[in-house]
């Protein structure tokens, strides 16, 4: 009797090992693919933030990572407003991701610069008078304002002042943009009021407040006086007989601006050098375009090429009426065309009225203006903001 309660205590403790072996596999068993769930899930997502890339990589994708702009623009801003979390899991919870997949979708909205927009062998003559007329303060009425008095060449094309002084001290009343890369805008100023830099060359020389010429006989006279220029001028226009008039002057100054180009690293990284930008700096691009901003900072300039209002989403205030003072149109109250990116952090103060002094400052305000978000976080505003900081050029 006691051998058998003995072998059935032996056969009852095997069963219960097999049983226990069998839901420790299991377990492993699903571990294992827990964890393979989450490589195939966590794969080609950037890190460098703890829980990059997440929540919405499956629902976003190409589409919410870096194909943001058309379709999600300003849905996607109001969709992210509640899940700005700031540092670890922004991306997480909007699709930053698919890594590689997204960087490849970057020039869906962006495009590198040209490596010219001008012959400037073909065209030395007109170029190097256009410079000399560029840093000239004579074309100004007291001979102390020059172009580059508003836009230093040594400062990315700007002054930096919310807005310029003038021959006289006094000031207009919008910010001064930058003349790097401002000849592939789609028009020039503020309003676009000028088709292109050689057309806006021209207007600051007249106008009362800026330089205050009287007139373009009294500017041409002033320079035909100088010796140095008839001989520049002669040689730049050499097949015109009368080569010194108004039009002449814009032709030589634009011919110069079409130089200031500023390559930057983010040219590099569009050319398809992927350690040209870091780890934050992909962080922010991802989040610059999930979050809608190529709605209208995209293309060559990453802007410059399309008029927006201010205060699409929620109302800015302004008295300024932008476009609509050059074509008339109610469609057109406190639209401006859109600033390019390109040299950004460099180029402040900010917006058409110099009055936002901040980076960190214009990235929020944009974001509830244009894209109706009313609160974005530290880590948002950090990672867009060192991307935007990629664009600035590597020869300045």
């Amino acid at each position: 009797m006691k051998l058998i309660l003995f072998l059935a205590l032996i056969l009852s403790a095997q069963a219960y090992a097999q049983d226990d072996n069998k839901n420790l596999g299991a377990s492993k068993e699903h571990q294992e693919n827990h964890e393979q769930e989450e490589g195939k899930h966590d794969s080609g997502h950037d890190h460098g933030n703890k829980h990059e890339g997440s929540k919405h990589g499956g629902d976003h994708g190409h589409k919410g990572g870096m194909m943001q702009g058309g379709e999600h623009g300003h849905k996607g801003g109001k969709h992210g407003g509640s899940h700005d979390h700031g540092d670890e899991h922004e991306e997480g919870k909007h699709g930053g991701g698919h890594g590689h997949h997204g960087m490849n979708n970057v020039k869906q909205f962006f495009e590198p610069l040209p490596a010219s927009i001008i012959d400037e062998e073909e065209n030395a003559a007109l170029i190097k008078l256009g410079k000399m007329l560029y840093m000239d303060p004579r074309l100004s009425v007291n001979d102390k304002i020059s172009c580059n008095s508003c836009h230093g060449l040594n400062n990315f094309g700007v002054d930096n002042e919310s807005t310029s002084p003038g021959h006289e001290g006094k000031r207009g009343g919008r910010n001064s943009p930058t003349t790097m890369n401002a000849a592939l805008h789609i028009a020039q100023f503020w309003d676009g009021r000028a088709r292109d830099v050689e057309e806006q060359a021209l207007g600051p020389i007249l106008n009362p407040v800026e330089m205050g010429m009287p007139n373009k006989s009294a500017v041409v006279k002033k320079i035909q006086a100088i010796d140095e220029y008839q001989t520049l001028f002669a040689e730049a226009f050499s097949q015109e007989k009368y080569p010194f008039n108004y039009n002449n002057i814009g032709k030589a100054i634009g011919a110069f601006e079409r130089t200031l180009l500023t390559p930057s690293r983010f040219d590099d990284f569009l050319n398809g050098d992927e350690d040209a930008l870091n780890k934050s700096e992909k962080r922010g691009l991802k989040k610059f375009m999930h979050m809608g901003c190529t709605n209208c900072h995209n293309g060559v300039a990453l802007g410059g090429n399309s008029y927006k209002k201010i205060g699409l989403v929620e109302p800015y205030e302004t008295s300024d009426m932008g476009r609509f003072e050059v074509t008339g149109l109610e469609s057109d109250k406190k639209v401006f065309k859109v600033p390019s990116l390109r040299n950004i952090t460099k180029t402040g103060p900010y917006f058409h009225d110099g009055s936002v002094e901040t980076l960190d400052e214009a990235i929020q305000l944009m974001a509830k203006h244009q894209l109706g978000r009313d609160h974005v976080g530290h880590g948002m505003v950090r990672d867009i903001k060192a991307f935007l900081g990629s664009l600035t050029g590597k020869d300045q």
